[in-house]
This record gives structure tokens, sequence and C-alpha cells, in this order.
């Protein structure tokens, strides 16, 4: 429909960048974009006409979004760049698809293929897809010169689409334009870091940034590489439980070696989420332990305090822990773990039996009192390992109104 629409007066239509890309490996196909050489008002106005929803994403540089049936499709107008700041850039339009591809990233994203099926490569992406080879269009040093996100974005579609060795023209490039990470902003950061961090093994990328000198200007605080390594291998390939899955702010955790505070500015810095930043300070606190070898009844108490995502966090970091720091593990340890992993899938949460007006039956009047006298009833309660019911909990409050608490 888009398609018709688009060359409804004889336009060519192409299919552009990470789609062609992605067909060409036969990996699954996210996004849709398409390019043409023309107008975006004219594109706007052709959507329009065949009834398709158009949002206006980013026109003054040439690209609107076509949505259908819930399916965006960006649609971008040939360009060119007349002048670069940065992460911006003055464009006009064109009709030429060599000086438009000439514009992008890397060799493999200027691909270009029509809805026939004809693929357009100018910089030679096939052999470099092929291959496993990341690299720039043209001169590296100006590609990222024009945008230093490129600099991550490179290590990212390293890390997804590369094999050994990495490109020694990029990589002198990225080392060269290192520092300059610092003047993007963090939820770009972000969302590179997030995107390599979901690798199939991230941890290799990550020491290529060390040892290249990019990864203090990214993630200063990293230095856990061979822990990603394990979790890595965990959450992908060791074990099939259905609710542990590879997961970026977990990775990231595992990546870093720092404190509380620290934690508190990387997701700062970073942008995160309320709810990323709290996990994320969950799993660099490591205040609760829990692990195969603690008895039921802790375990028990730690899933109280901490609920199931939690304790899941801190068992596969603590896991990956143990496997970064030893060469093997004896016979039957990683069972060990995969089965606490089922403990907290099966662990329902256990109300504590007691309520204020149980305290009040007995003379406790509303209060700091009575809080604190609950508090350490459920504390004995938490130890025994939530097993007293509600008669016994009584009877433990009695007990130290009686020793005069």
């Amino acid at each position: 429909m888009v398609l018709e629409a688009l060359s409804a007066h004889g336009a060519e239509v192409r299919f552009i960048g990470g789609c062609v890309r992605d067909s060409v490996l036969k990996r699954p196909v996210r996004d849709i974009d398409l390019a043409l050489a023309v107008p975006p008002p004219s594109v706007v106005e052709l959507l329009r006409r065949a009834g398709i929803k158009v949002v206006p994403t980013g026109i003054d540089h040439g690209t609107v979004t076509a949505i259908v049936g819930g399916q965006s499709f960006e649609i971008t107008t040939l360009r060119v760049d007349v002048e670069t700041f940065g992460r911006r850039a003055r464009v006009a339009f064109t009709d030429d698809w060599l000086a438009d591809a000439a514009r992008r990233d890397f060799t493999f994203n200027a691909l270009s293929c029509t809805p026939e099926g004809d693929i357009y490569d100018y910089f030679g992406g096939l052999e470099d897809l092929g291959h496993g080879l990341v690299r720039f269009v043209g001169d590296a040093s100006e590609r990222i010169g024009e945008d230093v996100l490129r600099l991550l974005r490179f290590f990212r579609f390293y890390a997804h689409y590369g094999r050994p060795p990495p490109d020694p023209a990029a990589l002198s490039a990225c080392r060269a334009w290192a520092e300059k990470i610092q003047t993007l902003s963090g939820e770009r950061v972000r969302v590179e870091v997030f995107r390599t961090l979901m690798a199939t093994d991230p941890a290799d990328v990550f020491e290529l940034m060390q040892a290249h000198a990019v990864l203090p200007h990214v993630l200063p605080e990293a230095n856990g590489v061979g822990r990603l390594k394990m979790l890595s291998w965990i959450e992908s390939r060791a074990i099939r439980i259905e609710t542990v899955a590879p997961d970026p702010v977990r990775r990231l955790a595992a990546l870093l070696a720092t404190d509380a505070a620290g934690g508190d500015r990387i997701a700062k810095r970073l942008r995160l989420s309320i709810r990323q930043r709290d996990r994320l300070q969950a799993m660099i606190s490591r205040a609760w332990p829990i692990d195969p070898d603690q008895p039921e009844a802790a375990t028990t108490r730690a899933l109280q305090h901490l609920g199931a995502e939690t304790a899941r966090d801190l068992v596969l970091l603590a896991w990956a822990d143990e496997l970064s720091g030893a060469a093997r593990l004896p016979r039957g340890r990683n069972l060990r773990w995969a089965d606490l992993l089922h403990r907290i899938d099966a662990w329902q949460p256990i109300p504590f039996p007691l309520l204020g007006r149980d305290a009040m039956t007995l003379g406790v009047a509303p209060g700091p009192r009575m809080g604190r006298l609950l508090r350490e009833v459920e504390g004995w309660w938490e130890e025994g390992g939530c097993r007293a019911d509600h008669a016994a909990c009584l009877a433990r409050l009695r007990m130290l109104l009686a020793a005069g608490d």
C-alpha cells in the first residue's frame, strides 16, 4: 500500500539501510525504511491521497513516517549533507542515489533494494557483510567527525555483525575521537550501550573498547568484563528457564565495578528510567545475599524483602561472579545455581500473619511502639522461614510484651 502510494506518479522507491542488510542475512527485519527522490511535502501529499496516516517525524531533514495497520515505515527523500554540526546537518535534497548512499555510516547500511529485489551496492557492503567487516563509507575519521555517535555505532554493529579482526582504520578513528563522546547526550549513549550489551557476546566488544581507550570515555566505571562474559553465557546458552533472558540493565550491572554513589551517577549520566535506576542500584549494592549455600529460611527471607525480579538479578550476577573467578566449578555446582532460579520462579509472597489490630487486642496503642513490635515479630517470623502461623506470631508478640518491651 505504501509502495503503491509513493510510486503513483512513477517515482523510484527503494528499501534502504537496515532492512536490506538484515534481509540479506535472513535476520528478522524490525524497521522498514524507504527512500525516493521526491520532496517531503509531495511525499506527504502522496500518502494522504492514499488514505495513509503520516507523521512528520523529521520533515525538515526529509523524513516522514507512514503508519499502516500499526506498522511504521520511515520514508526519506534522497539528500546530501551541505554542512554538518555534530549530530545535526544542513541537507539538500537530490535525485542522486549514490550521493545519498555516500552520506551513510557503514557500507552495509548504504545498501538499497528495489521492491523487485534488485540490490544496489555502491561501496562493497555485500562483501563486507559476508566477511563480517564493519567498515565506514569513505574516510572513517571524517565520518565520525561529522557525527560522533557513529563511534559508538561502530562498536554496536561490530557486536552484532562483525567478525575478527576489526577494521584497523575504524579502530584508529574511534580512538582518536573517543574524548568527544562526552559531547553526546546521555540518552544517545544509553541507547547505543544497551544495544551493544544485547549482542550474543558483548564482553568481547567491551574488551575491544577498553583496549583502544574508548571505554573510559563511555563507562569509566566498567571493570567487570569477565563477569559480563559469564552472565551472557548463562542468559543465552547455559540454561533454558523462561524467566531468564538477556537483559541490558543486568548486563550493565555485571560490567560495572562501583558503589551505590557511582551507580547513582551512572543512572543520571545515562538518563535511566526510575525503574532502571532502582534495579541497577539493587544489583550494585548486593545488600541481601542469596546463593545456593544458604539455608532455605534465608532464601525465603531474601525473597520476601527483594521480590522475585531483584532476587533473580542478584542470583545471576553472583553465579556469573563465581564463574569468572574460577577456572572450573565443582561438579553439580551450576545445577545448584539453576535450581535456585527455579525456586525463585516457584516462590509466592507470603503475607505476614499479624496486623495492627492484633497488637491492639493485646493493649498496644497505635504508634511507633506498635510498629517496632510488629517489625520485631516479623523479623523472627522471617528467620524461621515465614512458617509460623497467626497463633505462633501472636504468642511471640505476647512474649515480647511480657518481657517489658
